[in-house]
């Protein structure tokens, strides 16, 4: 009852008209940051910090939040549409849903990336409101060497993300991972893989190699296709809203993404992005359609969409509950709660919880802005599909490269541009999936991070692998989840043969 008098409290703040017009400008302009590649929340939230010096706290929070979770969203659209992720956790969202757009299913990829979205994030922010003491006592219970194992199983999984060979799944794995390790060594301050240029010291950049490997093989194709390439997009059709069929094939995905990406969002450091694959990853290994994917599975869009969403919500729990950043991004809200001279924690929601709960409604308040917002721009967006190919597929390798720039002003982000985009042009002529390098890209740093602690704090063992019991539980999953399917196909040949012999 106590919590619900809060946040009626947190309503009557958030909806006076200064609090509303922060909300609805900061989820524009997260949608707006969303579409441009290259910008990405991070960037924005830290070019707006100085904004927001002047701002009382309650404000300058609202605007910053809104443009965090707005972009969740916005990342779709440009993925959708033209191949070229936005934002990091929507670049698994390029996969099912610019296949949907080729098929003239554009407005519909939208349309339940939308839904899911405020589902999703609706559905995050009453965990936020009501479960975070408890969620966060669940999140308390991983260490080191449970995240080590949760980032192995997310790459051991991520061979499933495609179809054909899993030996050329392997192959993009290992891509990514020489990728990720390329720059300084965190701990001791080595260079690795930097062939003597100090320019790759920092690494390469997410956004770069996701743009790199998505955008640049999909323009030079359609590039190169000549004419072939207008028919091939146009002839499919008027594009239409979602059918009955998709309404129905998109609930669960939108209920299990809402579920699966709130509870790993909650887990600090993680965030949203692994939220997105693994929700794809889970659809397609459960799904009855596994042909579908890779050619426009609608489930490929609504449970990844939903689980990025609803990871935002979950970041924000270790961050108003414990002062523990879920993501690289609420470590930047982090630094701006203390700029205001707050201190997230236990005590924020007694000494400060008209602010917290100000916040969490503004939260709402922004969600129903972004359905409203965006449902009746699906069809303007899905127009961008009509242009000609030479204006569309050109203005996409303009956008790339602009954004590709604007992420450190530097010649040298254009140059990896062009090397990892000819890479991916590459790995697509052969055969070599895409998705698997981003995901190992994304969990190299938490991998490596993790089994370096794991390593440090049991001094060189591993035993805690088999001594934890929620670590012994993921391996025992893990075997179970490579020896299950073997075992089950061995059973289903067995029956076919033992049904054969008794035939004859």
């Amino acid at each position: 009852m106590d919590t619900l008098i809060d946040l009626g409290g947190g309503f009557a703040s958030a909806l006076e008209p200064l609090s509303l017009a922060f909300a609805l400008l900061g989820v524009l302009l997260g949608t707006v940051v969303g579409v441009l590649p290259g910008i990405g929340p991070i960037s924005a939230i830290a070019i707006l910090i100085p904004v927001s010096f002047g701002m009382e706290p309650v404000h300058g929070l609202i605007l910053l939040c809104g443009i965090y979770y707005g972009s969740m969203y916005g990342g779709s659209i440009t993925a959708t549409l033209i191949k070229t992720p936005g934002e990091v956790a929507s670049a698994v969202t390029a996969i099912e849903g610019y296949a949907m757009a080729r098929r003239g299913r554009g407005k519909a990829a939208l349309a339940t990336a939308a839904i899911g979205s405020f589902l999703a994030g609706t559905l995050a922010i009453i965990g936020l409101t009501f479960l975070s003491p408890v969620l966060v006592k669940l999140a308390n219970v991983f260490g080191a060497t449970e995240y080590f194992l949760l980032m192995a199983t997310a790459l051991l999984l991520a061979s499933t993300m495609s179809s054909g060979s899993r030996a050329k799944a392997l192959i993009s794995i290992f891509i990514g991972l020489a990728v990720g390790l390329i720059g300084l060594d965190f701990q001791t301050g080595l260079p690795r893989q930097t062939f003597g240029m100090s320019l790759l010291s920092d690494g390469v950049d997410f956004t770069i190699f996701a743009m790199a490997l998505f955008a640049i093989p999909e323009a030079i194709r359609n590039l190169a296709l000549g004419r072939g390439a207008k028919e091939e997009i146009q002839s499919f059709g008027e594009d239409k809203w979602m059918t009955k069929q998709d309404w129905q094939r998109s609930a669960m995905p939108w209920a299990r993404g809402s579920v699966l990406g709130f509870i790993i969002g909650i887990l600090p450091g993680v965030g949203p992005s692994l939220a997105s694959f693994m929700s794809y990853i889970m659809e397609k290994r459960i799904s009855k359609r596994k042909d579908e994917f890779g050619h426009g599975a609608i489930e490929g869009v609504a449970g990844p969409e939903a689980a990025n969403n609803a990871g935002v919500g979950g970041a924000m729990i270790p961050l108003f509950s414990l002062g523990i950043p879920g993501s690289a991004t609420t470590a930047l809200l982090l630094f701006v709660f203390t700029m205001y001279g707050l201190q997230p924690g236990p005590l924020i929601f007694r000494d400060d919880s008209g602010l917290i709960w100000t916040i969490i409604a503004s939260m709402y308040i922004g969600n129903v802005a972004l359905i409203i917002l965006n449902l009746p721009l699906v069809g303007v967006f899905v127009k961008l599909l009509k242009m000609p190919k030479e204006i569309l597929f050109s203005s996409i390798l303009v956008l790339v490269v602009i954004g590709a720039y604007a992420i450190e002003f530097s010649l040298f982000g254009l140059m990896m541009l062009g090397i990892f985009g000819v890479i991916g042009y590459l790995m697509e002529k052969g055969g070599i999936p895409l998705a698997p390098s981003i995901l190992a890209l994304v969990l190299v740093p938490l991998l490596e991070d993790n089994f370096r602690r794991m390593l440090q704090i049991s001094g060189g063992s591993f035993m805690p692998l088999l001594t934890r019991p929620v670590s012994l539980s993921i391996i025992l999953l893990m075997v179970l989840g490579i020896v299950g399917p073997i075992i089950f196909r061995w059973w289903v040949r067995r029956r076919a043969l033992l049904a054969d012999v008794s035939v004859a």
